[in-house]
């Protein structure tokens, strides 16, 4: 009879153990000396799960992420379990086009795991055909349902622009983000690299400028974006608190 029981005991706590969803590690009750360790994720994103999504629902997930990511709280993975499933194909919600800065952990700003995004970088966060490509590739063809251009604080990218920085390949790499120093109007302070509050708003420039030119480039994402299939946006993170600004 003691065996009858113990092993229904231990029955209803292992179908209680549901996989965790994202959104963090929080227990909600910790009177107790034992305190359960929170389920893994252990699956990736199905091809149904990405087809049901929204534009604006993976905004909000992003959006939702990062706050996690700010206060610590990011998702627990079971990578090796993941890396696994991954394996029978992918079906990510968004792509990131994001600065080369290493400061800049992206999957990690979203709370973001194997197969969630794509997550395409250069410096400067610009697009070219090769870039555009790779973000058709993940809308018309994997089925993304967001594009976000990702800029941050103090780019190096963007200072050297500024700066007219030459130096073999980076000068004409430059080039691509030197439309966004002109962008800037009516600035009353410095317009150099010296000039932080000059800085944020040629990088931020750039974000909404890789935007248009995506729009402008790509007949494919513009038709995409104008039935509403996608979403095309720009971000600004802050390298002091890990905030990102949805722009």
């Amino acid at each position: 009879m003691k065996k009858a029981v113990l092993f229904l005991a231990i029955s209803l706590a292992l179908f209680s153990c549901n996989e965790q969803p994202e959104g963090g590690n929080s227990s909600a009750d910790t009177s107790n000396t034992e305190v359960s360790q929170p389920a893994l994720r252990t699956k990736v994103l199905t091809a149904a799960q990405q087809q049901a999504l929204t534009p604006d629902q993976v905004i909000n997930e992003l959006k939702e992420g990062n706050k996690r990511f700010i206060r610590n709280d990011l998702t627990k993975r079971d990578h090796s379990a993941m890396v696994r499933d991954a394996a029978k194909g992918q079906f990510p919600k968004a792509v990131i086009l994001s600065c080369l800065d290493s400061r800049i952990p992206v999957e990690d700003v979203f709370d973001r795991g194997i197969g969630d995004i794509f997550v395409a970088r250069v410096a400067g966060n610009f697009s070219n055909t090769d870039i555009i490509g790779s973000l058709e590739f993940g809308c018309k063809v994997s089925g993304a349902k967001v594009i976000l251009v990702l800029g941050h604080e103090a780019c190096g990218a963007v200072k050297g622009a500024i700066d007219n920085v030459e130096l073999g390949n980076i000068t004409p790499m430059l080039a691509h983000i030197k439309p966004a120093i002109d962008s800037v109007k009516n600035f009353s302070g410095e317009r150099t690299s010296k000039d932080d509050a000059f800085v944020e708003a040629v990088a931020k420039e750039n974000v909404l400028n890789t935007i248009d030119n995506i729009r402008s480039h790509s007949p494919i994402l513009k038709e995409m974006e104008a039935k509403g299939e996608i979403k095309i946006i720009g971000g600004y993170y802050n390298l002091h608190t890990g905030a990102v600004e949805f722009l």
